[in-house]
């Protein structure tokens, strides 16, 4: 089929002013201007009034923690937020985290997310999940094992075995060890062993808080003592950043996904850009916890890889009677509204190209070329041409219409 456009926005090239995409069965065949097009045996889908772009990708969600949205006001301190998160689970079934989960992906879809990584705090959904959607879904193993007490060899091996029973297809695995504080260093090592040797993306939450910045870099604080409680070995703490040491353990590499990366200690961006580490920011969930400006500067001028997530629902603001929702779009904008400096051009990267690239899948997702997956959008738009990559950014409510892998998920009114 031919899906004409007022606008296309392949976002590897310049936007294309009354354009068209040819699409062969789940990739696209041409991308050009619609008189460049011969129509000859091919069905003709005029979208109209629209820009036609790639389906946005999540580069960081909780999909699991979706119905837990408004349940948790922010609180005083990181760890007091992560003590009553522990007790909202302990009150949840499998019947609560599957129907979060599906309330989560049909959200996404709706606003134009066709790519999601998903941290994946039970397991024991998967595959029955990954059947109910037609996402494209990287599932990621969330591993702790602070609190469980359990083998760090024991912990993975349970998580691979799990995996290596769940099918092929569009959706597929990876490992999450939780975040440095809460995975002894054996597991951060074993599980980014294998991830390489299975070429699996690893991701990881790091320097999300002041309180974790400290403990690692002081070996002190809030979080040091919390966890000394409780019993966590902390003598791997005290010597280094967060990100350092990530590193002495194997993990940094251009297989792994660093979340939140909200602080910074000196040469740490470096050290990022040298292992071709990428870098998930959640700019709705940083405003949540009132976190200290994304150090977005430092990390461009770096050359870090840097994408937009969505984190959980858990961690964005609600007001009384307000509806919140997994939205990438809301994200470019929360994002827009911090960074005004930064170009709509870069902000639509890093929902898109720069996700793919984070996630292996550079030149085939995320961008309108030939060969690439069929995953494409369209949103309304009555503008003009040389606004139409801004307005992308800012567009409100549901997308007009969306395609994976060839396949109509909303179709257009045309």
């Amino acid at each position: 089929m031919i899906l004409r456009a007022r606008v296309v926005l392949p976002i590897s090239h310049p936007p294309i002013e009354d354009g068209a995409v040819l699409v062969s069965g789940n990739r696209i065949a041409q991308v050009g201007a619609w008189k460049d097009f011969s129509a000859t045996g091919s069905e003709v889908i005029d979208l109209g009034e629209t820009i036609l772009m790639p389906g946005l990708i999540n580069a960081h969600c909780h999909l699991d923690y979706t119905d837990m949205a408004g349940l948790m006001p922010p609180q005083k301190s990181f760890t007091d937020w992560i003590q009553l998160m522990l007790a909202t689970k302990a009150g949840w079934n499998y019947s609560d985290y599957a129907e979060s989960w599906i309330h989560g992906e049909h959200m996404l879809r709706k606003s134009g997310t066709t790519t999601v990584a998903d941290f994946e705090a039970v397991p024991e959904l998967l595959p029955d999940v990954w059947s109910s959607t037609p996402l494209r879904v990287i599932s990621l193993m969330e591993m702790t094992g602070v609190k469980s007490r359990r083998e760090p060899r024991a912990i993975l091996q349970d998580n691979v075995e799990h995996i290596l029973t769940l099918p092929g297809g569009r959706c597929r695995p990876g490992l999450a060890p939780h975040a440095p504080y809460s995975t002894p260093p054996e597991l951060l090592r074993l599980a980014a062993e294998m991830a390489r040797h299975r070429h699996w993306p690893l991701s990881i939450h790091v320097a999300e808080s002041v309180q974790e910045f400290e403990m690692f870099t002081a070996g002190d604080g809030v979080m040091f003592d919390w966890l000394r409680r409780n019993h966590r070995d902390m003598s791997d703490c005290g010597a280094c950043s967060p990100l350092q040491h990530l590193d002495r353990f194997g993990v940094l590499n251009d297989n792994c996904l660093a979340v939140h990366v909200n602080y910074l200690a000196e040469g740490d961006a470096k050290l990022l850009a040298k292992r071709k580490t990428s870098v998930a920011h959640c700019p709705r969930s940083h405003a949540y916890f009132g976190h200290e400006e994304f150090p977005f500067p430092t990390l461009a001028r770096a050359k870090v890889n840097i994408c937009l997530g969505t984190d959980s629902l858990a961690t964005v603001y609600k007001k009384p009677r307000q509806t919140v929702e997994l939205n990438m779009f809301e994200e470019m904008q929360a994002f827009a509204a911090k960074h005004p400096r930064v170009s709509a051009e870069k902000i639509l990267r890093m929902a898109t190209v720069n996700g793919a690239r984070a996630l292996g899948m550079e030149g085939v997702a995320a961008e309108i070329c030939k060969n690439a997956l069929a995953d494409i959008i369209a949103i309304p738009f009555r503008g003009n041409f040389d606004h139409a990559t801004e307005a992308a950014v800012q567009h409100k409510g549901d997308v007009a219409a969306c395609m994976i892998d060839g396949e109509w998920l909303i179709e257009p009114h045309t």
